[in-house]
């Protein structure tokens, strides 16, 4: 998806995923001839060709995620990360470190074990040479799915003054103030606050990706009933007063009340979905509900209509099953955010020139 986000002027020299998965929705869609399939471990700097101005590695947000159980880069998956940066480190020995390099994450990375993770990473690109900054975006700045992800871009050289600030501005939140407030001095002497002018106002909602209702499979009345027992009061009477025509957002999450473990069904009633997660490790897929004045029904929202959600083209491929496209939907990055920051900060970076990615 980063891929996609960054469009047809860049030309990918080679990219990498250990899942069959993924692996095959991206030969679904790219090809295989740059795609090598495996653990990033068992590759080495030779086998990535060329001299890329970009790298773009997503790893594993299992670690880091809020919702998981912070195990940090050490942690078994997010440590690709470190698989990653050996090959970034056999590439600068050969001269081919790429020019830019971007990191893109959950929120967790900014505060996992106090700081820590984020501190090192920074270091690390520092140590090699690299100015580095991180901005928080939310994909919902451009589509009706909330989605916050940190981008860590790390640039060679020093970047062009329209492209960094004196001071925190837009993607610069609390939380990426705090992180970089517990930099050690030599780290921070390495840190680019980037410019960004913020994005024009959203102009879709919730409902502009749904299906027609006709074309859209329900749920029995008995199963939306259960839904419905499942949702709190407050969100209730949150439903009850929006009243119809109506289009929310529904998604379960287990809460502890009165020393109980309780399955709730909480709403977004804002226009927006909630943030799509793999359909594994305790997250379900995400419901709606829809009340056009004949009455409430539910459905699950459709892979295609994810993957909208997400800012792919119609005829971006994805696995029949749903439980696999949303397995690759979930881990993905919102296209749209990615050709933000290729607009923003990545193409003037490569100065223009004629631009080439590997990613990861």
């Amino acid at each position: 998806m980063a891929r996609a986000g960054l469009g047809e002027a860049w030309r990918c020299l080679f990219a990498n995923d250990f899942d069959p998965l993924k692996a095959e929705t991206y030969r679904a869609n790219w090809g295989d001839e740059h795609l090598r399939e495996g653990d990033i471990w068992s590759l080495e700097a030779d086998d990535l060709p060329g001299l890329a101005d970009l790298a773009w590695a997503s790893s594993p947000c299992q670690d880091f995620s809020l919702a998981g159980g912070r195990a940090g880069l050490g942690g078994g998956r997010s440590s690709a990360f470190w698989g990653f940066w050996r090959l970034m480190q056999g590439l600068a020995a050969q001269g081919r470190a790429p020019k830019t390099i971007v990191l893109e994450n959950v929120g967790g990375l900014l505060s996992s074990k106090g700081g820590a993770d984020f501190a090192s990473l920074c270091a690390v690109l520092v140590e090699a040479g690299y100015g580095v900054g991180a901005v928080e975006l939310d994909a919902a700045a451009f589509l009706p799915q909330s989605r916050p992800r940190v981008f860590v871009i790390a640039h060679r050289g020093a970047p062009p003054s329209a492209l960094r600030a004196e001071r925190p501005g837009h993607g610069h939140g609390a939380a990426v103030i705090r992180a970089q407030a517990r930099l050690a001095p030599a780290v921070q002497a390495g840190w680019i606050w980037w410019r960004l002018t913020p994005p024009a106002q959203r102009n879709t909602q919730l409902e502009d990706v749904l299906e027609p209702d006709d074309a859209a499979l329900w749920r029995s009345p008995a199963q939306t009933r259960a839904l419905m027992d499942q949702i709190s009061p407050a969100h209730r009477r949150r439903l009850q007063d929006q009243g119809p025509p109506l289009v929310a957002a529904a998604f379960r999450r287990i809460r502890v009340e009165a020393g109980r473990k309780v399955q709730r069904a909480e709403l977004r009633l804002d226009g927006l979905a909630g943030c799509l997660r793999t359909p594994g490790g305790g997250s379900s897929r995400q419901l709606l509900i829809i009340d056009r004045g004949q009455g409430l029904r539910t459905r699950l929202i459709s892979p295609r209509e994810g993957a909208r959600l997400m800012g792919l083209p119609e005829d971006y491929r994805l696995p029949r099953a749903a439980t696999a496209a949303f397995q690759v939907i979930g881990d993905g990055v919102a296209a749209p955010v990615v050709r933000y920051l290729a607009s923003q900060l990545l193409e003037p970076l490569c100065a223009q020139a004629p631009a080439q990615v590997a990613a990861e």
